[in-house]
């Protein structure tokens, strides 16, 4: 991914001498103006919408599916990611992460089998993959960012209900040799989750499990399942619920931000 370079552009204006003749005639044709403008983006909008399968794309949706190559992984994965709020009782969370994998195609290596089929036919584009751990290298998490060429009208339905309709499609996992993560694996998963955002055209993934590399009795579950209030599993007892919904809230949050920054600069 190429360094990014933001460049700021401002223009100075140049003071203008009130003049006292005409004006009242001036504000008047500014106002037919005015309301001429609002008229027709007014009117613009409802066209749009009226339109029957072409909602209105939103801001950055287009930049959004070239992310993958355009922006900084950091922008991305951030090196260490904050997530107020994101443990159990609204305990603060931290991320560091020690795993980047090369973008990969979508293939069963490195997609679950049901998410696979889900977005071959929308056009998948690209995967990118990182492990973070935690503030205490007690639990790792491996998350994806799944790119498509969906189009705004498929995904706004996309992530409707996606994780139940996919049951146990858990992610896999990507280990890393010579970190907390080297042995993360299939049997050590313990708590996933999927983030399809109805204004970009990407699927966050995640999946937690214990640092240690022990595995799970009753294998991995949705995260929000492992978050139920009377559960007293070790995999609720240690956050990993929280830990694998939280984290893609926060990944999906930069996606946001780097495809409105990417927009903004195509339009100057």
């Amino acid at each position: 991914m190429p360094p990014e370079a933001p460049v700021e552009v401002t223009t100075r204006l140049r003071p203008v001498r009130e003049r006292r003749t005409g004006r009242t005639v001036a504000v008047a044709v500014c106002a037919v103006l005015g309301f001429g403008l609002i008229g027709g983006a007014l009117a613009g909008v409802w066209l749009a919408a009226a339109e029957p399968g072409k909602p209105a794309e939103p801001v950055g949706y287009a930049e959004a599916k070239d992310l993958w190559h355009n922006a900084p992984v950091d922008a991305l994965f951030p090196r260490t990611l904050a997530g107020p709020g994101a443990g159990p009782g609204g305990a603060d969370r931290t991320w560091t992460r020690i795993v980047v994998a090369p973008d990969a195609a979508c293939t069963p290596a490195v997609l679950a089998k049901g998410l696979l089929a889900t977005v071959q036919p929308l056009g998948c584009e690209r995967v990118l993959r990182a492990t973070y751990t935690d503030a205490t290298t007690s639990s790792v998490l491996t998350v994806g960012l799944v790119f498509t060429q969906a189009d705004a009208a498929t995904q706004r339905t996309l992530g409707q209900g996606l994780t139940t309709r996919l049951g146990a499609d858990v992610p896999p996992a990507l280990a890393g040799p010579g970190t907390v993560a080297a042995r993360f694996g299939a049997p050590q998963r313990a708590a996933w989750w999927l983030n399809a955002p109805a204004d970009l055209p990407v699927v966050v993934t995640a999946v937690s499990g214990f640092a240690d590399g022990r595995t799970v009795d009753g294998g991995p579950v949705p995260a929000d399942r492992a978050m139920a209030a009377n559960r007293t599993d070790a995999t609720a007892q240690s956050g990993l619920g929280h830990e694998a919904k939280g984290i893609t809230e926060r990944l999906v949050r930069l996606l946001r931000t780097a495809a409105t920054t990417a927009a903004k600069e195509n339009a100057r």
